[in-house]
């Protein structure tokens, strides 16, 4: 049951809105829950690095061919060190009424390689 504080502060959002009070709560209280837990995977980066991916994004304009090779691999490590996969895995963890696979969370096995 959310609290009254919870309460007052969506009707507060709903009335500054528009359109949002046709939104259900259960929704807006997903979206704010995913929005924490990309804030907390985004908060694994420093602020330069944090700064520096903003930059790297904007300079791609979404396409690869706009960086450097040395931008884009950049780029990658900053991704890679937020941990997307965990942070999709968390998410439907979050709102699945199912379990999730722990292939998802980790990836696929690697074989060992023999000889």
């Amino acid at each position: 049951m959310p609290s009254g504080l919870v309460t007052r502060s969506l009707g507060h959002a709903t009335g500054r809105i528009p359109g949002l009070r046709r939104i259900p709560v259960v929704t807006l209280i997903s979206v704010a829950e995913l929005g924490m837990m990309a804030r907390g995977h985004l908060l694994r980066l420093t602020p330069q690095e944090r700064r520096r991916l903003l930059t790297l994004i904007r300079t791609a304009r979404l396409r690869r061919s706009n960086l450097s090779a040395s931008q884009r691999d950049e780029l990658a490590d900053l991704v890679a060190k937020l941990e997307p996969r965990v942070l999709a895995a968390e998410a439907v963890k979050r709102l699945s009424p199912v379990p999730v696979p722990r292939r998802l969370i980790e990836g696929r096995r690697r074989r060992a390689r023999n000889g």
